[in-house]
């Protein structure tokens, strides 16, 4: 049996902060063991050229290891076999580098949607099969039940996605996701760029969440590189993940009751998260702070100006804030259509290791910022919001606690903003490096290859997604129909963050 520690006591890779391991298939299924276990949590499993990685996480240490299983002649034993969350991320491997998980339980591709005209187009370059058959959706047997195929095309401004529903009347049986559609090569991309290059396509692997994705892929290339950024860059990149939290946060709540038929929350918390995204852009240029975070540092100070306005609209917020959670608390209405509703099963999201709210709001207290903590938010206090019964109203009340502590993040963030540097310059040179920063959805994990000329040889960023929206095909089962697109924006999965 091998577990984490052997990896850390093996460890001989040039891996920072946290160590990459090779190890051997026996090793390799052992570690599968311990994910079945419940004594480690898959972080990300993606592939490379002739290998596989699998990050593993212990969630009582804070330890966190890579370990790799060269398969230069293609097959590799699935993950999934032992361990159901691995199933979409084998898909993807295959799809991508054409390697085989020995006996996976899905071999269905992912991301493939047959339309490339090649096969695994960051491995070997193989001829695409070219159309073949329809996607097989999963069989679902019954007397009375009827399909409802939905999507990829919805009726919004929205991305992408096909969902399968099985009811019974207008009970859900089965959810099925297929997405893939929004497949833009990210990983690919970011090949043979420069690090500062490749931090621009990494903001984009899901907009809402650029300052998180930049952030990540940064702190790894610069841990390959041991390199220290100034105290006021990470305060400044940490007061830019407060306010995309913040904003996102806000227009989720209103989204979620628009939802459910109560259109002037969506209304007032719209206008709240317009006041955030214009604070931000007095601040730092952007209204996303797109780009803002590079490697070694920040792009752009804060004007001393727009520190008065940023605190003014946190004032503003906290003004009209607590009226709007009355509204949504003591509205039996909503109330009835959120509590109860799209109910996610502790051990569900503990087997999944789904973070963010979807985690937090079923008892699973993961946050990255505290976990694994990273600057600014290592001398940070703050409170990470948990709650248990696990559906749609818990999943809002932890954005409304989340709100809360962002907004007093800000605020601390912003008086206790150290002087100096904003950048320092990432030397040239090869390197390995990992992180986990916490997004307003959940941890994301990066891990960035450099060559010896300091260009990027591999990256992959994992989105929190990839282990909540299996969670969103569960909660949906015994509901009706009508309410999946409440318990949908109650997730708020990011398509683009998994289609890579």
């Amino acid at each position: 049996m091998v577990n984490l520690s052997d990896l850390f006591a093996r460890n001989g890779s040039t891996c920072r902060p946290w160590p990459r391991v090779s190890v051997n298939e026996a090793e390799w299924t052992g570690l599968c063991a311990e994910l079945a276990a419940g004594r480690l949590t898959l972080s990300a499993l993606f592939g490379d050229s002739g290998a596989v990685h699998m990050a593993l996480l212990e969630e009582a240490t804070g330890r966190l290891a890579l370990a790799t299983l060269p398969c230069p002649t293609g097959p590799f034993p699935s993950v999934a076999r032992h361990h159901p969350p691995a199933a979409r991320l084998e898909r993807t491997i295959r799809d991508l580098f054409g390697l085989t998980p020995v006996g996976a339980p899905d071999l269905r591709p992912w991301l493939d949607h047959a339309r490339w005209g090649v096969r695994a187009p960051l491995g070997a370059t193989i001829p695409d099969a070219g159309a073949g058959e329809a996607y097989p959706v999963l069989p679902v047997e019954g007397e009375g039940l009827h399909q409802i195929p939905v999507g990829p095309v919805h009726a919004g401004i929205i991305e992408p996605g096909h969902f399968r529903f099985s009811a019974y009347g207008e009970t859900v049986v089965r959810l099925e996701e297929r997405l893939g559609y929004v497949h833009k090569g990210m990983e690919g991309l970011m090949a043979g760029r420069t690090p500062e290059e490749a931090a621009r396509i990494a903001g984009r692997h899901s907009g809402d969440a650029t300052v998180a994705y930049a952030l990540a892929f940064c702190r790894a290339v610069e841990a390959a590189r041991g390199v220290a950024v100034p105290e006021r860059a990470h305060a400044l990149r940490g007061l830019m993940a407060e306010l995309e939290r913040l904003a996102n946060h806000l227009g989720d709540i209103g989204a979620i009751c628009n939802d459910a038929a109560f259109a002037i929350m969506l209304a007032h918390c719209g206008v709240l998260r317009e006041r955030v995204l214009r604070a931000s852009a007095r601040a730092f240029g952007h209204r996303l702070m797109m780009d803002r975070v590079v490697p070694g540092g920040v792009a752009q100070d804060i004007p001393a100006e727009a520190i008065a306005g940023v605190k003014a609209m946190v004032a503003e917020v906290r003004r009209a804030f607590p009226a709007l959670v009355r509204l949504y608390d003591e509205t039996a209405s909503l109330q009835d259509r959120t509590v109860g509703t799209g109910f996610t099963k502790p051990d569900y999201v503990r087997t999944f290791g789904a973070g963010g709210f979807v985690g937090r709001a079923s008892g699973r207290g993961f946050d990255a910022r505290r976990a694994l903590p990273y600057p600014p938010y290592d001398r940070l206090p703050f409170e990470v919001p948990v709650r248990t019964d696990g559906d749609v109203n818990a999943r809002v009340w932890v954005r409304i606690r989340e709100v809360e502590e962002s907004l007093g993040l800000i605020i601390r963030l912003l008086d206790t903003l150290p002087k100096g540097d904003i950048l320092v310059p990432v030397p040239a040179g090869g390197g390995e490096g990992v992180a986990l920063v916490e997004s307003f959805r959940g941890d994301v994990f990066a891990f960035v290859a450099l060559e010896s000329d300091g260009r990027v040889r591999r990256a992959h960023l994992r989105d929190p997604s990839w282990f909540q929206w299996p969670l969103l095909e569960t909660a949906i089962e015994g509901n009706i129909v009508a309410d999946f697109p409440l318990c949908n924006k109650s997730f708020n999965c990011s398509y683009s963050g998994v289609d890579l």
